[in-house]
C-alpha cells in the first residue's frame, strides 16, 4: 500500500506561482498530478517516469509546469509558473507501478488532493 500527501496548494493571482509537493511512502514506477474542478473529469497534468525522469505535460501546461521527482525523499513535485484562473482546480498526486496511459483509471494510488486557486 503507497500513501501520498499533497501539499502546497494556496491561492494565488494570475501570473504567480505555486510548488506542489507530494510526500509518498514509497515511490512508485510512475508518479503523476492530476486536477479535477467542480463539474469536470478528473484530468492528467503532467507525470514522470521514476527512474528515467521521461515527463510528459498536457498542453495546457507545456511551458508553465515542471514535474520532478526525488527518489531518495520519495517525493515527487509540480512547479507551476505563469498560472492562469483556468489552472483552478483540485490537484491530486497519483501513483502507479504498472503503466499504460496517462488517465485516472491507470493510477492505484492517490493523495487526498490539494486546492489550488488562481484568481484573476
Amino acid at each position: 500500500q503507497v500513501q501520498l500527501v499533497e501539499s502546497g496548494g494556496g491561492s494565488v493571482q494570475a501570473g504567480g506561482s505555486l510548488r506542489l509537493s507530494c510526500a509518498a511512502s514509497s515511490i512508485t514506477n510512475v508518479m503523476g498530478w492530476f486536477r479535477q474542478a467542480p463539474g469536470t473529469e478528473r484530468e492528467g497534468v503532467a507525470r514522470i517516469f521514476t527512474a528515467s525522469g521521461n515527463t510528459y505535460y498536457r498542453d495546457s501546461v507545456k511551458g508553465r509546469f515542471t514535474i520532478s521527482r526525488d527518489k531518495a525523499k520519495s517525493s515527487v513535485y509540480l512547479q507551476m509558473n505563469s498560472l492562469k484562473p483556468e489552472d483552478t482546480a483540485m490537484y491530486y498526486c497519483a501513483a502507479t507501478n504498472i503503466y499504460s496511459s496517462f488517465v485516472p483509471d491507470n493510477f492505484r494510488y492517490w493523495g487526498q488532493g490539494t486546492q489550488v486557486t488562481v484568481s484573476s
